[in-house]
């Protein structure tokens, strides 16, 4: 059977992939010029102070740097209502553990923080198979100073404010994609309790004895951390998705089975 794509010798394949080298190149420029740009953001200090429940007992912000001066945290989508966790978030935590002693060696401590009760965040961490710190924000204030989760009033009234908008984002509609709903389904939850947490990550850092908050990115801001789409992104046929195709890894079909499908 002839492919559908365009074909080419190899010497018309070169000359397209060394145009197309130069735009990579440009891209990988405007990249670093956004990290300066990033590093660069005034510093805001953090006077409050947020208590979280760890593996290791209760701990304040100061103490999830374990000992080191930068701090990164994911807002993982894990409500104190969800059954299990989101599984987009899942799919980027995916790629936590292999990064964290990594980080700890540049002076950067990475963890999740999530509003569910440290006993159904461990429990999820185990079925997952992953090691990275998790700390529970349950019953304070962290999720919702950093605009990752919202009260029923906010959504009520319209009040929610993420990715630095006031309203706009698909989870914020009165009659939410059945994306969202379906999603909500996975965690055990309904589509309006699902929403009122969000996906984020918040960076900080320690100096002198002060707490920094330096940066939070929130919805497609997080594209960079999902591993699997950046190599989608080299793949031959790209995302080439329709919808939520992904699951939590422990919900695939065998692999034999998988590659059969695809190639029905």
């Amino acid at each position: 059977m002839t492919t559908l794509h365009p074909t080419a010798t190899r010497e018309a394949w070169l000359a397209a992939r060394l145009e197309l080298l130069e735009a990579e190149k440009d891209f990988t420029r405007r990249s670093d010029e956004l990290a300066r740009r990033r590093q660069a953001l005034p510093w805001v200090k953090v006077d409050k102070t947020y208590r979280f429940d760890t593996e290791h007992g209760s701990a304040t912000l100061a103490d999830l740097f374990e000992g080191r001066s930068q701090l990164l945290i994911y807002h993982f989508m894990f409500g104190p209502d969800y059954q299990a966790g989101c599984p987009s978030c899942s799919a980027i935590a995916d790629g936590f553990d292999g990064f964290v002693s990594h980080l700890a060696q540049h002076d950067v401590t990475l963890a999740a923080v999530s509003r569910a009760p440290l006993a159904r965040l461990l429990a999820y961490r185990e079925r997952m198979g992953w090691h990275f710190p998790w700390a529970s924000a349950h019953g304070g204030e962290f999720n919702y100073d950093f605009n990752v989760s919202f009260t029923e009033a906010q959504q009520r009234d319209g009040l929610i404010e993420y990715n630095y908008r006031l309203g706009g984002h698909a989870m914020d509609e009165a009659a939410p994609p059945q994306i969202v709903s379906d999603m909500a389904a996975t965690c055990g939850t309904d589509a309006a309790t699902y929403v009122r947490d969000r996906p984020g990550m918040s960076t900080f850092v320690r100096e002198s004895g002060a707490i920094y908050h330096t940066y939070s990115a929130y919805a497609r801001g997080l594209d960079g951390l999902w591993g699997m789409y950046q190599w989608l992104d080299r793949a031959p046929l790209g995302r080439n998705e329709t919808g939520v195709w992904w699951r939590r890894h422990d919900e695939y079909a065998p692999q034999p089975a998988q590659a059969r499908a695809r190639q029905r």
